[in-house]
């Protein structure tokens, strides 16, 4: 990485840390701790939250009438988005340790936690889950892809990207074909930063 870059690298894990002082801060807010890997709130707030849920029968007589004719489309995506999981799971089990690539761990991108919030409906904890799933292995995929994408193919496009996948910065330039040459297995390679944090 050049100089710049590595700057702006310094900057983003600087607000990611400050980020995560803030997200401390709403735990303290919103009343709840991490006990065991999982979110718990004491007993006064879980009081507090069920007044705040809106029931079933209530829920389903105000929805608007589109929500019906839709739903089904929209719940139909579990069938692409559990066959995406299974691919990812067996694509990065059976070629990423052939190449040395260390695997995306599913587990940091399908997170089930939002349907235990006392405060939702059936429904509404149903939509939670259905949700993090999709966007979960949506999320899965993307990592796995650019893992597979930095080995193979690790070079920046010249048109700039709305979102990057988090192993973009390690990229080529566009353009530097000497770079590229000279140091294409060590980048290939480069997955030091992820082993460092899987440790």
């Amino acid at each position: 990485m050049t100089p710049t870059e590595l700057h702006l690298s310094d900057r983003i894990k600087s607000l990611e840390n400050e980020l995560a002082k803030v997200l401390a801060e709403k735990e303290k807010a919103f009343e709840y701790s991490f006990i065991r890997g999982k979110a718990r709130f004491a007993e006064a707030v879980l009081k507090r939250h069920k007044e705040h849920k809106v029931w079933l029968p209530s829920y389903l007589l105000h929805s608007n009438i589109l929500a019906y004719l839709t739903a089904p489309v929209i719940y139909s995506g579990i069938i692409p988005f559990f066959l995406l999981d299974l691919f990812l799971t067996v694509y990065q089990g059976i070629c990423f340790p052939v190449y040395g690539v260390p695997k995306a761990r599913r587990a940091d991108y399908i997170v089930f936690d939002r349907g235990n919030l006392k405060y939702l409906n059936l429904l509404e904890r149903l939509n939670c889950v259905y949700c993090s799933y999709g966007n979960g292995v949506l999320a899965f995929g993307v990592e796995v892809a650019a893992r597979t994408e930095q080995h193979w193919c690790p070079i920046k496009h010249a048109q700039r990207l709305r979102a990057p996948h988090s192993r973009y910065g390690h990229f080529f330039d566009y353009g530097d074909a000497q770079k590229y040459s000279q140091e294409i297995e060590t980048v290939r390679n480069d997955f030091v930063d992820i082993k460092t944090l899987t440790k």
